[in-house]
């Protein structure tokens, strides 16, 4: 065949798949008007992508057609460049997730890059994606697979959790897999407790085989990532801090507005700052706001002047009990 025409050939089937990609049937006549050619033409391409693995179901009908349908095997796919592009990233970010598989996205990722086009490739490496806050914490591929097989079949899972303490295994109706700072956690309902738990995946250690179905119901707030937070700052509701106080700071606002996370800071004075914050105690308040080194006011409320008399306090007995 010459270069030419086989270049051709390979176009079309190119656009052939994508076409078979973009709906679920296609009647072999709008297929040859698509592509500008005759049907019987349709009929060998094809033949030449199920040779490449990808399995095209004729269909019956009064218009024929065809289908794609997933294979027993994986065929080379086609991606246009925006996808492409996407999955590069997509790759480079679940290196970074803790999931056991970062061998495999570097693998996958070098792959990818290698047929990119040069243009595209320079896209792709100019990327600069970095990981913030904690590494991601291992967790292997097959406990992730085992956990998200049970929430989506509804079954109750066992499994044995590392503590402080020894504990008889847990058994819990498990609603949300979730991948926070680094660490993956899995969010469920415990019956026996009737409350919503969270729990660290990595901390887990599967038994066999899964319990009865159950019932799926809805997080507080419906909102498994709003919910977790939540959690994490000690708030049974909302995801808002559990003790908030306000503050008048001794310094300038430029000073304090980059280490304050979700506070809320606007200029008091010159060279004074108010602000808004919050924490899941009150000592754990105070403690943090000690932090800037300057002048405190208390704006309010009691709950936290009475924090700052109490660290007060503790200060005052350590310095007279150091050697």
């Amino acid at each position: 065949m010459p270069a030419a025409s086989s270049t051709a050939t390979s176009g079309r089937l190119l656009s052939l798949l994508s076409l078979l990609q973009a709906r679920r049937d296609w009647p072999g006549s709008l297929l040859a008007g698509r592509l500008g050619v005759s049907e019987r033409t349709v009929r060998r391409d094809v033949d030449r992508l199920r040779e490449l693995g990808y399995p095209v179901r004729a269909v019956k009908g009064p218009d024929g057609g065809y289908r794609l349908e997933a294979g027993s095997r994986l065929p080379p796919l086609l991606f246009d460049e925006e996808q492409a592009v996407a999955l590069a990233v997509a790759l480079r970010i679940a290196a970074g997730t803790g999931a056991g598989i970062e061998e495999a996205a570097v693998r996958a990722l070098a792959t990818v890059r290698q047929v990119l086009p040069p243009r595209l490739r320079h896209r792709v490496d100019a990327l600069e994606i970095a990981a913030a806050g904690e590494p991601a914490v291992q967790v292997a591929p097959d406990i992730l697979l085992a956990l998200s097989a049970a929430i989506r079949a509804t079954e109750e899972i066992r499994f044995d959790y590392e503590s402080a303490e020894p504990r008889p295994p847990r058994r819990v109706r498990p609603h949300h897999l979730v991948v926070r700072t680094g660490r993956w956690y899995l969010v469920g309902w415990d019956a026996a407790r009737e409350d919503w738990r969270t729990y660290r995946v990595d901390r887990m250690r599967l038994r066999i085989p899964n319990g009865p179905r159950f019932t799926p119901r809805e997080v507080p707030g419906g909102d498994v990532a709003t919910f977790l937070a939540a959690r994490f700052k000690g708030s049974e509701t909302a995801d808002v801090w559990p003790c908030r106080g306000e503050v008048v700071l001794d310094l300038p606002v430029a000073e304090v507005a980059p280490f304050v996370g979700d506070g809320v800071v606007e200029e008091a004075a010159p060279g004074k700052t108010r602000l808004r914050t919050g924490s899941w105690s009150w000592p754990a308040l105070a403690a943090g706001l000690l932090r800037f080194g300057c002048e405190i006011d208390v704006v309010g409320p009691p709950e936290l002047r009475l924090a700052f008399a109490e660290l007060a306090g503790r200060a005052t007995r350590a310095a007279d009990r150091g050697g």
